[in-house]
């Protein structure tokens, strides 16, 4: 009995290991293999058809049925079970995102058939491959097509992230190699933008009537686009007012950088592979327009970009352009029609520093503002950027702040008292008085030094007058004598 005992222990022994190595393989390899395996065969017993959907159309403009289907596919739950998936990090620090590897097929189910998607094409042109059964494409291509829009928009709506667009230098081979995006997160809202309160209610309503008025613009015959210029010094706050207007209208940023861009047809190329339903920006206009150093885009080809035939590859845009100032601009370039929209930001007055006071340091009265407005009223100015770095500096304490900022704009008016001594000097002065060194005489010393000269030369011609005076009534009295 005992050694039956014995032998029933060893084999159990030998049999056990055998047997957790086989549940293993089950479990793991060998329905894997078994499942490749049905899938080859299964694919050499069916026909397919396969649909490409390219990144880029004929025109080079971006293909929205790429993104969408890009869209769609990231949020099948099939790809958290498939061999190969890629990680990325997401908009925020904690968000994880799951996106299919490029070289692995995408497998999706709907309405009981099977299809797969892949991924082909290197660099920026780029394709998605769709697979599907002939016997299955007329029972359920539109309809999945159609699933895939309505996904990919619910997605979208939910999870709008605005992207700031960038252009680099041309990229030889890659037709979308002009734009790179981050996530466009400047806190900047029409809210918290230091603006008039009517016009800002303004510019709201005209921004949030553009976003419904498609049907108006197409009975005009117009394009569904929106043209605005932002013009004033810098500091002024039209760079944060563009950022409000993304979050605002929830669009995606395209900032056109004007030194990197080769010539007018390139200008248009960039234009064109820009979508809908973004904000294209040209910054410091102005100064492109005078200086065209570094850029070979002719005007006509900057006007072409504003509202030519090329304006009219897209919809739901909007325009903006900034400019430090308008007055020795073409008129052409801020015709009407061109220009929908114009803006000025002045520089900063005392309804604005409230304003600034009260979001930056919480004050809605204090007792230095009357003497903030004094300075005001004297004609001295800062930017808003300028008063807001000074208040953020000393938001610890704003009795400090607000001292700062008398400080600066008393700074302002003695440079502006300086400056208009210095050139009313300069305009009075004769040009025998301009000669003078202007560090070694002041321009009281000059006329001391002159009023001088004049009296010892009226003084000498007074001595020789009288000298000849004399002498010649020296000379009557010797001929009475000789007389």
């Amino acid at each position: 009995m005992e050694i039956f005992s014995d032998k029933l222990r060893l084999l159990l022994l030998g049999v056990l290991p055998l047997f957790l190595i086989l549940r293993i393989l089950l479990r793991t390899s060998v329905p894997h293999l078994l499942v490749r395996l049905w899938r080859s065969v299964e694919d050499r017993c069916h026909a397919y058809q396969f649909f490409t959907v390219p990144q880029f159309n004929e025109q080079l403009q971006e293909n929205h049925l790429y993104r969408k289907v890009s869209v769609y596919l990231s949020s099948l739950s099939s790809l958290e079970d498939s061999d190969f998936t890629n990680l990325l990090s997401g908009p925020k620090s904690n968000d994880i995102v799951v996106r299919p590897d490029p070289e692995r097929p995408v497998l999706d189910r709907f309405l009981g058939a099977e299809v797969s998607w892949k991924s082909e094409g290197l660099g920026g042109n780029r394709s998605l491959v769709l697979r599907i059964r002939k016997r299955d494409k007329r029972r359920i291509l539109k309809s999945y097509l159609q699933h895939i829009f309505t996904v990919s928009e619910e997605i979208e709506q939910n999870t709008k992230e605005i992207r700031l667009f960038t252009n680099s230098g041309p990229v030889e081979g890659a037709i979308d190699g002009r734009w790179r995006s981050v996530p466009f997160t400047h806190p900047a809202t029409i809210d918290t933008i230091v603006m008039d309160g009517e016009l800002k209610v303004k510019v709201k309503s005209d921004l949030e009537a553009f976003l419904k008025s498609k049907q108006y613009y197409h009975r005009l015959g117009r394009v569904w686009k929106r043209s605005y210029l932002l013009h004033g010094p810098s500091g002024t706050g039209k760079s944060s007012f563009i950022a409000a207007m993304a979050k605002l209208l929830c669009y995606d940023v395209y900032d056109v950088d004007m030194s990197r861009v080769l010539d007018d047809s390139d200008l248009k190329l960039l234009l064109m592979q820009t979508a809908s339903k973004s904000i294209v920006v040209v910054e410091d206009l102005d100064r492109f327009l005078l200086e065209k150093k570094s850029t070979a885009v002719s005007l006509s080809g900057l006007l072409s970009f504003m509202d030519g035939v090329i304006s009219c590859c897209g919809e739901e845009r909007v325009m903006v352009f900034t400019m430090n100032g308008q007055d020795r601009v073409d008129e052409a370039v801020t015709r009407p029609g061109r220009i929908d929209v114009q803006i000025n930001f002045p520089l900063c007055d005392f309804t604005a520093f409230k304003s600034l006071a009260n979001s930056y340091l919480g004050l809605k009265e204090h007792k230095l503002f009357p003497q903030v407005e004094e300075m005001f009223q004297t004609g001295a100015s800062l930017s808003p950027a300028h008063i807001g770095e000074i208040m953020i500096a000393n938001r610890s304490s704003p009795s400090r702040a607000l001292k700062s900022v008398i400080g600066a704009l008393q700074t302002v008016n003695a440079n502006k008292v300086g400056q208009q001594r210095l050139s009313g000097s300069t305009s009075g002065r004769s040009s025998e008085e301009s000669s003078e060194p202007a560090s070694v005489f002041c321009r009281e010393s000059v006329h001391t030094v002159r009023e001088f000269r004049k009296l010892y030369g009226l003084l000498k011609m007074g001595s020789r007058r009288k000298e000849s005076i004399d002498l010649s009534s020296a000379e009557k009295e010797g001929s009475k004598h000789e007389a």
